[in-house]
């Protein structure tokens, strides 16, 4: 039980909202545009795409501890939240065969979505893995110069909820990529908390995030301008509706950010990745 806590632990439970409410969020979008459904299990559909969605997540937290933590930017003691690797609670050895057995279950998942969608769900899952491998992988990886906050956008947004959609219907769903656009501008939310946060671990070990490039004033505004887009895209998709009450919990959050500092910043992460349920749930008021 101890070793089941340590992995699900090291996986961020308070981050995996960030892929399934998008999934979710699309099939929300089908359901009030009144497109056809023509999946031929569309129950079975949902469940995979999530699962496949959870994994692909996973997968990109777990390779960014294990690379995170070879270049040395992840630290015992850290104003984050503890990274298993750091701490030695498990080797690298179990942290690569975990990557492994992860991308196994993508691998098999994806492989059964591509069947539904074929050439258009083949490109995003590849391009989907890519995303997570290259996130912190390489020595160009996207975390390093500063350009993740553009893939978080489309991958746990767009990207996700538009794919669902396709899944289910086999055409392009307006709606689908709007109400998926707010859980994308969310997860970038949680990336610049999270990057506000290690600004001074992040200069010294050379990841080039938007907070060190720009300065912590800039990336501030940044997310300011993350959280007056939502309603926006909110409208788009759904028109008047209690979705767009999301950009409440948004200022405050980003009040709430603008006062933090060291580990107070990770009650404002969890707060952040709460924020798609709370999206969610004013979707389907």
């Amino acid at each position: 039980m101890r070793r089941f806590l340590l992995w699900f632990r090291i996986v961020r439970p308070q981050t995996l909202f960030a892929s399934v409410v998008p999934v979710l969020s699309g099939l929300y979008a089908v359901k009030v545009s009144g497109v056809e459904v023509t999946a031929s299990s569309p129950v079975i559909t949902a469940v995979v795409t999530a699962i496949c969605a959870l994994g692909l997540q996973i997968l990109s937290n777990l390779v960014n501890d294990y690379y995170d933590f070879i270049r040395g930017s992840d630290k015992s003691g850290r104003a984050g939240f503890k990274r298993a690797l750091a701490e030695g609670e498990v080797s690298k050895q179990e942290m690569k065969r975990a990557i492994f057995i992860d991308l196994a279950v993508v691998v098999a998942t994806g492989g059964w979505l591509v069947l539904c969608g074929r050439l258009v769900i083949l490109l995003i899952g590849i391009t989907a893995i890519l995303f997570a491998w290259l996130y912190t992988a390489t020595s160009h990886s996207l975390s390093y110069l500063g350009i993740a906050d553009l893939f978080v956008f489309l991958y746990y947004g767009v990207v996700a909820s538009s794919g669902t959609a396709y899944l289910m219907t086999g055409t392009f769903v307006p709606a689908a990529f709007y109400i998926g656009a707010v859980s994308g501008l969310i997860s970038m939310c949680v990336l610049m908390i999270n990057n506000l946060r290690d600004i001074e671990d992040d200069r010294r070990a050379g990841k080039k995030t938007l907070p060190v490039r720009f300065g912590k004033r800039a990336a501030e505004l940044m997310m300011l301008a993350e959280i007056v887009l939502m309603p926006i895209f909110a409208y788009l998709a759904l028109g008047i509706s209690p979705a767009l009450l999301i950009v409440i919990p948004g200022l405050a959050l980003f009040a709430a950010v603008r006062k933090a500092k060291g580990a107070a910043y990770n009650k404002c992460l969890t707060a952040a990745g709460l924020m798609n349920v709370l999206f969610l749930i004013l979707c389907l008021v």
